[in-house]
């Protein structure tokens, strides 16, 4: 469990219902919990159902907070017809009491849909009541608006507490998930689209493709993360494999403004002492290029295991196997199962494995010409390009850092206009 760090706020994150149960807004703040807490921060999931809370992370549980306990289904039955009773003030009277508490000592709250849904009105507007007080610093975190909504639309009706979900709350910070929401979000409030940030959601992809422990720490430790691309060598270091060859296709990439790394999977050949020779040859030629930090010799930072070897074929972007005589080339078939593009020396015994699904080169081919051709085959193949913007802008540990801490810590977003928090001048929109 993680020690929260001094002086790191205590954050609370307030939905309907929490994980483990499905939904994309449960998935989403689950992901936020596991995440911030892991950088320190003192996280508590504040919600109607759910948990067990995800480790390092607390649960409060606030049953009314639901939008399926019987009062709540009783008094959104009631709204549904327009009829505000002394049902709905009871409820908004006990959530506002129970909410209090669940949120004491906490720095900022994180909640999702409350402002703009009506799953359970009694409770945004408790929550609209809290912020205006004492309360935790409030994020409105907005995936659905009700009054834009025509699932919604027919439950709604004109006047307190349904304009709530239409208003922007003085002094609360809106976040939306995306640029569309955003416009739709400012039309609804009467503001400025850059008074509201965007956040998407994200992926963690070493957690989405369950990479192991190993590689997972070798894609941190080593900057295999922002390679681009990132290209395995699955090879032992002998001479036939000719990966100084690779070397200058790397460095060659380097110089058309790319980030490549590649990727020397396998140790020193075993039977020939002059090998070792080799490697020192190969780590000159690489600082001499300049690509010193491009090449990575994974022999020197332990065993690659079979279960390491198949995670890194699963976060690669090619394979580059320049070996100037093979037997046969296993590495070739292995890329085919993980769906990896190969350009590899066009020798018979890879003509023989891959057929024409391979992007073969001659040995006497200038690096750079090689380099163009990998370069032009990641912009044109729609699955590299759409990999690499994942990678690039939807990656959680890249979202939360650059995004959701500053938020957290009342700065800037990155690349992001947005005000921050609304003041009391804001317009409400219809």
């Amino acid at each position: 469990m993680m020690v929260q760090s001094a002086g790191a706020k205590r954050i609370a994150i307030l939905h309907y219902s929490a994980p483990p149960l499905i939904g994309g807004v449960e998935s989403t703040m689950g992901d936020h919990a596991r995440l911030l807490a892991a950088r320190g921060y003192s996280v508590r999931l504040v919600a109607g159902r759910g948990g067990p809370a995800p480790a390092g992370c607390e649960m409060r549980l606030v049953p009314l907070a639901g939008s399926r306990h019987r009062r709540v289904e009783s008094v959104q039955g009631e709204l549904a017809r327009g009829q505000v009773t002394a049902a709905f003030h009871a409820l908004v009277a006990d959530l506002r009491r129970e909410l209090a508490a669940a949120l004491e000592g906490c720095d900022v709250c994180l909640a999702h849909n409350m402002a703009t849904l009506n799953k359970n009105l009694a409770l945004t507007t408790a929550l609209h009541d809290l912020a205006a007080g004492s309360g935790p610093r409030l994020v409105a975190w907005c995936h659905d608006f009700a009054w834009t909504d025509p699932l919604y639309r027919p439950a709604l009706h004109e006047g307190w507490p349904w304009d709530l979900l239409r208003t922007a709350w003085p002094g609360v910070s809106y976040v939306v998930v995306s640029r569309d929401r955003q416009g739709e979000l400012a039309g609804l409030l009467g503001v400025p689209a850059e008074a509201i940030s965007v956040i998407t959601p994200g992926i963690d992809p070493a957690a989405f493709l369950g990479l192991g422990r190993r590689v997972a720490g070798w894609m941190d430790q080593l900057g295999l993360k922002g390679a681009r691309p990132l290209m395995l060598l699955p090879a032992r270091v002998t001479r036939r494999k000719n990966i100084e060859l690779a070397v200058r296709i790397t460095a060659a990439l380097a110089g058309r403004g790319l980030s490549p790394k590649l990727v020397v999977m396998g140790p020193l050949g075993p039977h020939n002492p002059a090998n070792a020779a080799y490697l020192t040859e190969l780590k000159a030629l690489a600082a001499e290029l300049g690509a010193a930090q491009s090449v990575v010799f994974l022999q020197e930072h332990g065993h690659v295991s079979d279960a390491a070897r198949r995670d890194l074929y699963l976060t690669a972007d090619l394979l580059l196997f320049p070996s100037l005589r093979e037997g046969f080339g296993i590495p070739v078939l292995e890329a085919g199962a993980a769906r990896l593009p190969v350009f590899c020396s066009d020798i018979p015994p890879f003509r023989e494995s891959a057929g024409d699904s391979a992007h073969y080169f001659g040995l006497d081919e200038e690096p750079g010409a090689i380099a163009g051709r990998i370069t032009a085959f990641l912009a044109g193949d729609d699955a590299s390009r759409l990999r690499q913007r994942v990678l690039s802008e939807y990656s959680w540990p890249r979202i939360v850092e650059s995004k959701i801490v500053p938020l957290i810590e009342g700065r800037q977003p990155e690349a992001d206009q947005a005000q921050g928090a609304f003041g009391p001048r804001c317009r409400k929109g219809r």
